[in-house]
């Protein structure tokens, strides 16, 4: 049994979000598994196979509180009566491949080396795998003064790399893909060209915009300057 867990917060994703995102885990994962949302405001919707566990407390600035920070809180020394090797994964990813590899993959850490930060060490924190409690130093450290690391770190990301160092190994970087960065075609070939599924990719992120559902009807939201052609090979793994 292996954990696969994601993080809900606020009103930014809907039940829909953790719901399909069970269905791909559950079609691309052979190995018994459960399924958790760590979550500080459950609601009616969830599908009934997802277990939802209440959110470790993060003490975070005002400003920040609902900002990515708050996954820092997945480090902390228990995650409700989760224990062992954990997947965690963003709500706005589409899973296209098998997941097993990712538990056998050797590494203590094992995170996306960051597509915009090549050879910066900076791990993209949208699909991890850990060991819940194994790095509850982190998350100490971090207790103990949020508004400096805050203030020093431009993202939990960098913050969370710069901690753990020479512990993180990359996944392999056909693994996963950012659909801008390597889905999407260039700027003047967007009107022409539908964006693409990158070879040998099981994962592809949507950080920012467009999400799956837009950029699966060809909206990109942000104005007239944004543009992608219809996508629909999204909609063929983005479902319950």
């Amino acid at each position: 049994m292996v954990n696969v867990i994601c993080t809900k917060w606020g009103d930014l994703y809907s039940p829909e979000y953790v719901n399909k995102l069970y269905g791909m885990v559950a079609r691309n994962l052979k190995r018994p598994f459960r399924f958790v949302c760590v979550t500080d405001d459950p609601r009616d919707g969830i599908r009934p196979e997802v277990e939802i566990i209440p959110m470790p407390r993060i003490d975070l600035p005002e400003r920040q509180r609902n900002w990515p920070w708050r996954k820092v809180s997945l480090f902390a020394p228990q995650i409700g009566d989760l224990e062992g090797v954990t997947l965690f994964l963003d709500l706005d990813i589409l899973i296209v491949g098998g997941l097993d590899v990712f538990f056998d993959y050797p590494g203590e850490f094992c995170v996306i080396e960051n597509w915009t930060q090549p050879g910066s060490k900076i791990g993209n924190t949208s699909v991890y795998r850990f060991v819940v409690g194994a790095h509850a130093d982190l998350y100490e450290h971090f207790m103990r003064d949020p508004q400096t690391i805050v203030n020093t770190y431009n993202n939990s990301q960098t913050f969370i790399s710069r901690y753990l160092g020479e512990t993180m190994t990359y996944w392999p970087a056909e693994w996963v893909k950012s659909f801008k960065v390597h889905s999407v075609p260039p700027f003047l070939l967007r009107p022409f060209v539908t964006p693409k599924m990158p070879e040998g990719v099981r994962i592809i992120a949507f950080p920012g915009d467009p999400k799956m559902p837009d950029a699966a009807q060809g909206k990109w939201p942000g104005g007239p300057h944004k543009f992608i052609r219809r996508t629909p090979w999204i909609d063929d793994h983005w479902r319950e």
